[in-house]
């Protein structure tokens, strides 16, 4: 679907701020703590990308990604607020890589979700 030149320009400086700006971490009825959007997000949308120092063994907060391209398997511990996202059965957002997008429709406030099986 074509945006107009308009609505671009709104979901440019809607997702234009840091990470920060876009997402935060609160108590989550999943889990603990969890990641939530500060604003809201349609599908395709980028909400940030898991930054963090490379490892080479698992452990808390740790991102596996297999590039099945190169057939490499990377992982990061995590850093940044991306850290906190929670499993979900029903998730609303996916990897790209370490990058992450909404996979439907988010709400400000709602909990941003992975399915941690789903993860390459």
């Amino acid at each position: 679907m074509e945006r107009s030149s308009s609505l671009k320009d709104v979901t440019s400086a809607r997702l234009s701020g840091g990470l920060l700006d876009r997402v935060c971490k609160a108590r989550s009825a999943i889990h603990g703590f969890g990641c939530f959007a500060r604003v809201g997000f349609d599908a395709g949308d980028f909400i940030g990308t898991y930054e963090g120092s490379e490892v080479e063994e698992d452990g808390t907060y740790v991102l596996w990604i297999y590039d099945a391209v190169g057939d490499v398997l990377s992982a990061r511990r995590g850093s940044n607020l991306l850290r906190w996202l929670n499993h979900s059965d029903a998730p609303n957002a996916q990897f790209d890589q370490f990058d992450l997008y909404a996979s439907r429709t988010i709400a400000p406030g709602e909990e941003i979700t992975i399915d941690y099986s789903g993860i390459s």
